[in-house]
């Protein structure tokens, strides 16, 4: 019999250090995305301004990762495929996405084992967005 090990903190919010490091992941997320030209196609998906980006992806991870539900409060409930609908998301468009996120998972420090888990959840909520 296989006993999975439990986490060491009870939320994956907890875990990755509050809302001050999922504010670091999220800004590190999206300078990554203006500074690398491998990212340049989820870029130009993002208009000239990546404030209002930046800030409901922080208020939408503090939530799914289990801290305080900012989007929530703010928006109601996420219905991501539906927000994302007028954005024309491919196959490049989501790895980008992936790519550029576990890049600053990375930078900023996220131990591996929650990277890797975090890796995973985004593998599949990044595929079912896909609209082409």
């Amino acid at each position: 019999m296989h006993i999975e090990e439990k986490p060491p903190f009870d939320t994956p919010f907890d875990w990755i250090g509050g809302e001050s490091q999922v504010r670091a992941l999220v800004d590190r997320f999206y300078d990554l995305m203006d500074l690398e030209p491998g990212y340049k196609e989820l870029r130009d998906a993002h208009g000239s301004t990546l404030q209002d980006a930046r800030d409901k992806l922080f208020w939408f991870l503090c939530g799914w990762l289990g801290g305080p539900d900012h989007y929530q409060q703010r928006f109601g409930h996420p219905r991501l495929r539906m927000r994302h609908m007028p954005f024309s998301i491919g196959i490049l468009e989501r790895d980008q996405w992936l790519a550029c996120m576990d890049q600053a998972m990375g930078d900023v420090g996220v131990d591996e084992k929650l990277r890797s888990g975090l890796g995973q959840s985004f593998f599949l909520t990044a595929d079912w967005m896909r609209n082409r």
